[in-house]
């Protein structure tokens, strides 16, 4: 062990250190372990298949150098262990980069000693060389709060429907619509038609060529993150859309994660074929899984997705969103780099051209943005001077949930008895700055 692996000596015999490529197998089985439903007695290949292809794999932005990991040093085993995917996501057009902390585990002996909280230290630090503006994590209720986290943006959340609600097809007709698996040569269409509609979102991911190579070439089969690309197709071999989903049953329910067509062909034509495919697939999957049975199929696209105004009556069951915790070290810097943003949603408002200081209070600290003629000259931090001091209130972390549109203002003044706007321009220029907007976050891992 050189002195340049280690990190930090925690002492107790524990080191926090770089991952090396001799840690592969050992990383592999220990998030195979702490990270199956079933307990560590039954690991999850399908996690240890992520973590050997996110190591050993050419992942356009993720290595071994990526991971850390904590040892014992009396047995050498890997007792804690972490790891950052660096990714790029959109804000109503504006690229920002994101890490995203992943394979966040602990052997159960070693929990309660600081060990998540020592290695978010220094994943944070990797972030901000990178210039990763905001930390994303997806997770259980409350965990991640502890590491200046706080659930703040729509995750996953979509429509339901059951077999009896899929359409059959006319008897002596042929399908309109087939469906097939993605080639590699079929990224370009696919990366087209995904960034294209995704536009609709105020968050959304970036995903490159580099990426959809990954996606459908370099995953293995086991891989737990792995998606099913398909392209739909005319009779008459006409590309006219995609969809993806995992090459397995989530419970008794086979999940459509992304589904695009293009403009100019009909929703409500496409997606019985789409669903006549959803159906074949599920029950082969159903039968391939041991006390698995098809049920239902399920649109995750988040809040809003056009097919869910094309069958609404086919999709009878609602899913609320959960969420992802959200991070901003450094919230003056990302306002600054969304400035265009909120200059535009100036313009097209009731307080076009507005002058003056927007002074947004979070207690212990807060920020103020100056505007001049409806543009913002600047961003600082500020130190409220006493309860009362701002024009509008938030408690905590809680206006990055307004931020990322996952509430709107009122919601948030609703839930908190301490968020409250002091005065009309602060109450006019929230919900005018900060709507409410869906968004639907579906990267490469």
């Amino acid at each position: 062990m050189t002195a340049k692996k280690i990190i930090k000596d925690l002492g107790n015999g524990l080191i926090l250190r770089h991952a090396t490529g001799e840690d592969v197998d050992d990383l592999v089985t220990f998030n195979a372990k702490i990270h199956s439903e079933a307990g560590p007695n039954k690991p999850d290949e399908k996690v240890g298949a992520w973590v050997r292809d996110l190591i050993t794999k050419p992942h356009p932005t993720t290595s071994i150098n990526d991971f850390t990991v904590v040892e014992d040093t009396a047995s050498g085993q890997i007792v804690s262990s972490m790891n950052v995917i660096p990714q790029t996501w959109n804000y109503a057009g504006i690229e920002f980069g994101v890490g995203r902390p992943e394979l966040v585990g602990t052997d159960p002996e070693y929990r309660k000693r600081g060990l998540v909280r020592a290695q978010f230290k220094v994943i944070h630090q990797w972030c901000a060389e990178r210039d990763l503006k905001v930390q994303a994590i997806t997770g259980i209720p409350y965990y991640y709060r502890q590491f200046g986290y706080e659930m703040g943006l729509a995750l996953d959340g979509g429509r339901v429907g059951y077999l009896p609600h899929i359409p059959k097809l006319k008897k002596d007709t042929e399908e309109p619509y087939k469906i097939r698996a993605a080639r590699e040569e079929d990224a370009p269409f696919i990366n087209e038609l995904y960034h294209k509609n995704n536009k609709r979102y105020l968050v959304s991911s970036q995903i490159g060529d580099d990426l959809w190579h990954y996606e459908l070439v370099e995953k293995g089969e086991n891989n737990i993150t792995r998606f099913e690309l398909r392209v739909i197709e005319t009779s008459a071999g006409e590309k006219v859309g995609f969809l993806a989903h995992p090459p397995f049953l989530w419970g008794p329910t086979l999940t459509v994660v992304m589904y695009e067509i293009v403009t100019g062909v009909s929703w409500l034509d496409v997606t019985p074929s789409v669903l006549r495919y959803l159906k074949v697939e599920g029950k082969s999957y159903a039968e391939k899984e041991k006390d698995q049975e098809l049920e239902a199929f399920a649109m995750w696209m988040g809040t809003e997705h056009p097919v869910y105004e094309a069958i609404i009556d086919r999709l009878p069951r609602k899913r609320d969103p959960y969420a992802y915790y959200v991070r901003v070290a450094d919230l003056p810097g990302f306002i600054r780099h969304i400035s265009p943003v909120l200059e535009e949603r100036l313009e097209n408002s009731v307080v076009v051209g507005h002058t003056g200081e927007l002074k947004l209070s979070f207690f212990r600290s807060g920020l103020k943005l100056i505007f001049e003629k409806g543009i913002l000259k600047d961003v600082e931090a500020y130190a409220p001077e006493h309860s009362n001091d701002g024009d509008v209130l938030f408690p905590d972390l809680t206006f990055l949930r307004v931020l990322f549109g996952y509430n709107d203002f009122w919601e948030v003044e609703k839930m908190f008895a301490d968020c409250y706007a002091r005065n009309d321009h602060g109450r006019a220029l929230m919900p005018i700055l900060f709507p409410q907007m869906a968004s639907n976050v579906r990267g490469v891992s």
